[in-house]
């Protein structure tokens, strides 16, 4: 610990003087402070001479000031203040060393182990830091600072005010020379800096200025025309210690802060500015950049040097040690993570080549993926994956050794095209543990999918592990697994950035169809593993009962087949999922040509047992295929959408497999009743697009002209004359670019259409298709029609007629009006429909005959099938909305008559229909508040239980939009839930009502303190009692429910939230 003494010579040392007087505010700044340094000086000296406690110190102080080797006076007063300055602090760690070793601690107690160690006579209390941080930055400020040449380090004159004025009062030319003085100060301060309690103090705050010191000092070069050089100020065994004692500071100090302080000492690219005030620092000295990106490029080179320079970097920008609170703005700043990128992969002169450099730095950017730490992390994670896709593109070949290959190593490690020890291939041997495997996924993912770029050094990287993964996706399917997403995000991932062809190969791998692609080792399998993730393992033996094996067998294949859909349900919009399709397709006609044909040889009799198995297992291959190519299929038209083909050319492909199958069928006698149906429904898809439902363009029908050959070859070879006819007047159509169409062209499309819907007959709509290449649509409203999918070819009818508004005829209002009275459940809810989309649309001939409609819709109403009423309320509610005046009263009337006169569903309907009427009002409603509430009211006094509770719920959502209007009944609607939640026998009745105070408190919100005034204990006493009383969970629960909506209700109006406003009065 400090002694008095020690304490007080310092704070003599660094206090302001207190001499001057008045005088000091006539005096310049400068005459100022030489003047306090001067009182400080001599108040110093005296207290070593007057006062008796200070002898031993000043005996210290002459010791070690006859062992300096530097002038301790001089005609600089500022270095002789520095120098005294420097004699104190030796002293104090003379003393603090002399303590430490006449400090012997007692032996602990054994009775108190909790009791603290004694604290050691060297630690310095808060305050003492305080003093000594005072005197270093006077050291630093009178000692270092004055003396660095321009472009090193920082600029005293441009960090305070007080630098600005010690820069004008240090005297350079006074003995000694500006560079021994700044050689003693440095030395001085790394001798305390051995001093482990001083060696943090000194380095935490001026770690920078001291570097800056050391790299002038031993690594300036000599100017020749200097009148005195450094070399003849400094010996060369002082400079190479200083340049050793530059390299021993950066080894100690906590790497991120070494980096960082070299960075700031490399500065950044000149600026010039013209005000002398605002003069920003110079440009660092071309030697002193090279030294420090020589001295940067060590740190990074260094065990964990990766961590230290991003460290360094992201914390010198704000991030702080372990995030800080611009932590998430960094991250974001995509410009920092490239340069550091750019930083990372970038050869250092001082590696061996490239090879070497990428085999130190990579599994440290690995590294930089794993952190725990969640904001680091991320920040780190980022500048990660910004470096992978650096070096990726600079020396990919680099990279993909280095980097990617050890990223994917877990799953290379199982591809059938790997070497597995035999060791390895003991039944339940763990190849991949669960944390490699965890890693690697979300390690890909990360760089992968996150990253975004498809590169191809990154696509040829994983392309051989995609079977893997997908096995490990089916298996993921069968149960809970952090995993899933992941394997199937970068599934997606690499089958939409791959080529095509590549695409269609790594889907044929992942079926099954090529057994070429790399997959999953036989002998490896996945198991789950005890924390949650899942471990890869050798294969346990193959069990001995056959129905087992043929199960897992099946079971996995499923499997597999599901997984693929789920993937190809993802791809439709990019158009691999109808390539596939097409490419499942012309399998499918190769298999059976081949089989047809008859091409697998039959042995000869004479063939020995050998050909006579090799026979039979192709014989059983090729029929294995067949059922593959069949369930997978099956699997695309049982997943896919009708949008599965996104192009012309897709779809070309599509007819074109399709008329080859044929023409392969009718060659080989095979005709068949489902072929002749999808042969017309393909020749029927042409037709489509011939008649204008996709507008063609020359392009176009450059890919309808591969269809030629074909549709001559059946309209020359099929039995069918139809078709025969068909496919001739297509061949024209194509030929003519549709110049020249036939009716058969015509009727084929219209009867597809027809087929693909059933009510285009009813509501007589044009057809309207989409395609990649045209605008949409140009018939169709933009309100009333659903706008296409980018890159899709559609056979979806428009919503909206052909015709404008207005013109539908009396025989198409006729025919749907008939056909509302059809027995058949379809054309009836269609013709609903229709008619409720005119009333919709406002359509003049529909609005005339309101009252038939109106009719309609409540005859309707009755049906027991649930298409059917739906259609009739929307119709209804839509008929109200244009007409409310004149519906809302027959509604009321039916929905307030007895069960005589109409069926409790009737009525329940009638009901639902008014809740959409109230809806739809909205603010309007308050002009029928009166009929609708004594209804309501009415309703809830029926004899009828389904009844009541109908009411009450049109009476909640009412009162939920009448707000204030709800003043004047307020009271009659508050005795009438009190009256049904207490003494109703019926629970659903019960529920109802309390359900209405739900409704009625949500929709008031704030303003039910106003509008319930009179109420609102009432509803309280209410709620209470319910949930204290009432046998009913269902009950209890909307109780609990108003009561938490109350609450709030109370505590906002209670106590409002403080809203920092400030108004402002314009005065005229």
């Amino acid at each position: 610990m400090w002694s008095g003494a020690d304490s007080g010579s310092a704070e003599v040392a660094a206090e302001p003087g207190s001499g001057s007087g008045s005088s000091s505010l006539q005096n310049t700044k400068h005459d100022v402070l030489l003047e306090t340094l001067k009182s400080n000086l001599s108040a110093l000296e005296a207290k070593f001479l007057k006062d008796a406690q200070w002898k031993k110190l000043k005996a210290l102080r002459d010791e070690i000031a006859q062992k300096a080797e530097w002038p301790q006076s001089s005609e600089d007063i500022t270095w002789s203040f520095t120098s005294q300055t420097l004699l104190l602090l030796l002293c104090l760690k003379e003393i603090m060393t002399r303590l430490v070793a006449d400090f012997n601690p007692g032996k602990p107690n054994p009775r108190t182990p909790e009791a603290a160690p004694a604290l050691s006579p060297d630690t310095l209390s808060v305050s003492q830091q305080k003093t000594f941080q005072s005197v270093l930055q006077f050291v630093v400020t009178l000692g270092v600072c004055p003396y660095l040449m321009p472009g090193v380090g920082v600029p005293l004159r441009n960090r305070t005010e007080f630098g600005a004025v010690v820069q004008d009062v240090v005297r350079l030319e006074a003995v000694p020379h500006a560079t021994r003085r700044l050689y003693i100060c440095c030395r001085v301060l790394l001798d305390l800096a051995q001093h482990a309690s001083l060696g943090s103090l000194i380095f935490c705050r001026h770690f920078g200025d001291i570097a800056a010191g050391l790299c002038q000092l031993g690594f300036c070069p000599t100017k020749r025309k200097s009148p005195v050089s450094v070399e003849e100020v400094l010996t060369e065994e002082e400079r190479t210690l200083s340049r050793q004692a530059l390299r021993d500071i950066l080894d100690q100090v906590y790497q991120p802060l070494a980096v960082r302080e070299l960075l700031i000492l490399q500065g950044g690219p000149p600026q010039s500015c013209t005000d002398v005030k605002t003069q920003l620092r110079c440009r660092a000295p071309a030697w002193l950049r090279r030294l420090c990106g020589q001295l940067l490029s060590e740190r990074l080179m260094r065990p964990n040097g990766v961590q230290a320079v991003v460290r360094g970097i992201l914390e010198g920008a704000g991030a702080g040690a372990a995030g800080g609170s611009d932590a998430e703005a960094t991250a974001a700043d995509w410009r920092k993570c490239d340069l550091i990128a750019k930083i990372l992969a970038s050869c250092p002169q001082q590696s061996l080549s490239p090879e070497s450099y990428y085999k130190d730095i990579c599994p440290q950017i690995l590294d930089l993926l794993h952190l725990q730490d969640k904001l680091t992390a991320r920040q780190f994670q980022r500048v990660a994956t910004t470096t992978f896709i650096t070096m990726s593109r600079e020396r990919p070949e680099l990279a993909a050794e280095y980097l990617l290959q050890p990223m994917l190593a877990p799953l290379q490690r199982c591809l059938t095209t790997a070497e597995i020890p035999e060791s390895d291939m003991v039944p339940g041997t763990i190849l991949v543990t669960e944390e490699e495997l965890s890693r690697c996924i979300e390690d890909v993912f990360k760089v992968y999918v996150v990253a975004n770029e498809p590169l191809p050094v990154l696509l040829d990287s994983l392309l051989p592990v995609l079977g893997v993964l997908f096995s490990l996706c089916c298996f993921t399917q069968q149960s809970v697994s952090h995993l899933r997403s992941l394997c199937q995000e970068i599934l997606l991932w690499a089958l939409v950035k791959l080529e095509r062809k590549k695409a269609i190969a790594s889907l044929k791998g992942f079926s099954g169809l090529d057994k070429a692609v790399p997959a999953l080792h036989p002998q490896c399998q996945f198991r789950a593993a005890t924390h949650g993730g899942i471990v890869i393992t050798a294969k346990e033996a193959i069990s001995d009962d056959e129905d087992e094996v043929l199960y897992q067998k099946v079971s996995s294949e499923q499997s597999q087949m599901e997984c693929l859909g789920d993937l190809l349900l993802h791809c439709q919009q990019c158009g691999l999922a109808g390539d596939f399709f097409i490419f499942c397709l012309k399998e499918l006609s190769c298999l059976l040509l081949d089989g047809e044909a008859g091409f697998t040889p039959t042995p000869t009799r004479d063939a020995s047992l050998l050909e006579l198995e090799q026979h039979h297992t192709l014989l059983i291959e090729d029929q294995a295929r067949k059922l593959l190519v069949l369930q997978l299929l099956a699997v695309l038209c049982e997943r896919m959408s009708e949008q599965i083909f996104t192009h012309i050319t897709q779809v070309v492909d599509f007819v074109a497999a399709t008329l080859q199958r044929a023409c392969a069928g009718l060659a080989h006698g095979a005709e068949s009743s489902v072929g002749s149906q999808t042969l017309s429904l393909s020749m029927g898809l042409v037709a489509v697009m011939l008649g204008g439902a996709v507008q063609l363009k020359s392009s176009d029908f450059a890919v309808l002209k591969q269809l030629l050959p074909l549709l001559e070859k059946v309209s020359n070879t099929y039995p069918d004359p139809v078709i025969q006819e068909l496919a001739a007047d297509l061949r024209i159509t194509i030929s003519t670019h549709g110049a020249f169409s036939t009716e058969a062209v015509s009727t084929a499309a219209q009867s597809t259409l027809n087929k693909k819907d059933p009510e285009q007959k009813i509501e007589g709509r044009q057809q309207t298709s989409h395609d990649t290449s045209t605008e949409g649509a140009q018939n169709c409203p933009e309100e009333e029609q659903n706008p296409p999918r980018t890159g899709q070819v559609s056979s979806e009818p428009c919503t909206a007629t052909s015709q404008s508004p207005g013109n539908i005829t009396t025989e198409q209002f006729r025919e749907v009006l008939l056909s509302a009275c059809d027995p058949q459940v379809p054309t009836r809810a269609a013709a609903l429909r229709t008619l409720a989309r005119w009333v919709e649309q406002r359509e003049a001939r529909a609005l005339e005959e309101q009252k038939k409609l109106l009719q309609i819709f409540l005859e309707n109403l009755e049906h027991e099938d649930s298409f059917v009423y739906l259609s009739a309320i929307q119709g209804v509610a839509l008929l109200s909305d244009v007409y409310p005046e004149e519906i809302m009263v027959d509604l009321l009337a039916k929905y307030d008559s007895g069960k005589d006169k109409h069926t409790p569903e009737t009525r329940m309907k009638v009901g639902e229909v008014l809740m959409r009427v109230v809806r739809a009002l909205g603010d309007m409603v308050s002009k029928y508040r009166e009929p609708l509430l004594h209804t309501f009211l009415r309703g809830v006094r029926d004899a009828d239980a389904a009844h009541r509770a109908s009411s009450l719920a049109n009476l909640g959502e009412l009162c939920q939009r009448l707000h204030f209007l709800l003043g004047p009944v307020v009271h009659e609607v508050t005795a009438c839930l009190i009256a049904v939640a207490k003494t109703d026998t019926d629970v659903q009745v019960r529920r109802a009502a309390v359900h209405v105070v739900v409704l009625l408190l949500r929709g008031l919100s704030q303003k039910a303190t106003e509008v319930l005034n009179d109420v609102l204990k009432d509803l309280y006493r209410l709620l209470k009692h319910v949930v204290h009383l009432e046998p009913d969970d269902v009950a209890r629960l909307h109780a609990q429910l108003a009561l938490e909506e109350l609450d709030e209700i109370m505590r906002n109006f209670l106590f409002p939230p403080q809203k920092l406003e400030k108004k402002i009065v314009v005065l005229p």
